[in-house]
């Protein structure tokens, strides 16, 4: 067993250190390094934005945003935090943006439900389980639907979470508690109909 550990701490290890040879090179203006790290984290950005926009064609936008920014941007990347952290608060940054310039409402959209069984964790047994949930967080009112994705879903601190959205941290744990409120309250209706 502390093989094991011992072996995914040294693929961990290089894996960041291959990220990091990739940002570097990015940056001096590598557009093969680059393409190698939008590959790397397309598919996490784009699950992010369909999380918080629960629009497929918005969270394309936004996945496309997030990365001509990121490109834009990335000499003054200061590597304090890994690419993929800094690469999401580009992306929720995007989804913000994008709500203000479309004045849209965030709301459901029924292509969640086709690509849920997408963004799941293959371990997942139940797809329809998933679908039903996923489709349950986008009917999530927004402010409630993005501190849970970050907070809740992708594990960020409360801190970190408050300020990529830009609000108090008092706001936020406030917001993810509504969040878990509705959403056991929809859950606790499931079971009685079923």
């Amino acid at each position: 067993m502390a093989e094991t550990e011992a072996g995914s701490e040294l693929e961990r290890a290089r894996r960041a250190a291959e990220e990091r040879a990739l940002v570097a090179a990015s940056a001096r203006g590598s557009t093969v390094a680059f393409e190698q790290l939008y590959r790397i984290h397309v598919g996490k950005v784009y699950g992010l934005c369909l999380r918080m926009t629960a629009n497929t064609a918005t969270a394309e936008d936004c996945t496309q945003d997030a990365f001509v920014q990121a490109w834009r941007n990335l000499p003054t990347f200061e590597r304090r935090s890994r690419f993929g952290t800094w690469l999401h608060r580009i992306a929720v940054n995007a989804v913000l943006a994008q709500g203000r310039r479309r004045q849209e409402s965030l709301g459901r959209d029924a292509s969640v439900d086709e690509l849920a069984v997408d963004l799941a964790d293959p371990g997942i047994a139940d797809a329809g389980m998933l679908r039903d949930l996923e489709a349950e967080i986008a009917r999530l009112p927004a402010g409630a639907r993005r501190v849970l994705v970050l907070a809740g879903l992708y594990g960020y601190s409360h801190e970190e979470t408050a300020s990529m959205l830009g609000i108090a941290v008092g706001t936020c744990k406030a917001q993810l508690h509504r969040a878990r409120q509705i959403l056991s309250a929809r859950l606790d209706a499931w079971e009685v109909e079923s």
